[in-house]
């Protein structure tokens, strides 16, 4: 199988664009994050054994925890850090730093796409994840912005999008 048919990306929201922001004990948190590795799981065994990630926080954390989870049970899954830029989380609050290292530590490989915050480096990691992809899982609620022009990229480059639900 080729790589790509291999390979599954997100997109989704940061913590502060879901209703319940960082609240993960939320109703609603949970079962996003039960779709998540439902849908984590589908894509692995239709042939999805790498997934990558692009480490922000709330959906991506979620996603990444997901497919962490996943490879407990299947030591063949690899999980890729696609980071925008070295220094992603420097002005983030201290327990998502914690958890962010703690997950960049747990991937099998980081890629950095840019050295330095430029206006695009969100939109280049966006794309670098996607065009590497088959699959796209997407937890989107229908608002503006990065989540909406990667699902929509995704749409346009072809790849097997599974959109979750998300409660509000």
């Amino acid at each position: 199988m080729d790589e790509k048919r291999a390979t599954c990306t997100f997109t989704g929201h940061r913590a502060e664009k879901f209703p319940w922001r960082y609240d993960e004990d939320d109703p609603r948190c949970a079962a996003l994050k039960q779709c998540l590795a439902d849908a984590v799981e589908a894509v692995y065994f239709d042939g999805a054994s790498h997934f990558i990630c692009g480490m922000a926080t709330g959906g991506d954390m979620y996603f990444c925890e997901s497919v962490l989870h996943l490879r407990e049970e299947h030591p063949e899954v690899t999980l890729e850090a696609a980071i925008p830029y070295a220094g992603q989380s420097a002005r983030w609050a201290e327990p998502q730093r914690r958890r962010y290292d703690r997950l960049v530590t747990a991937c099998d490989y980081v890629t950095v796409v840019s050295r330095d915050f430029t206006p695009d480096c969100m939109m280049r990691r966006n794309r670098y994840m996607v065009d590497a992809s088959a699959y796209l899982i997407a937890a989107y609620n229908g608002a503006p912005g990065g989540t909406r022009s990667t699902l929509l990229y995704a749409m346009r480059q072809g790849l097997h999008v599974i959109q979750l639900p998300i409660g509000e």
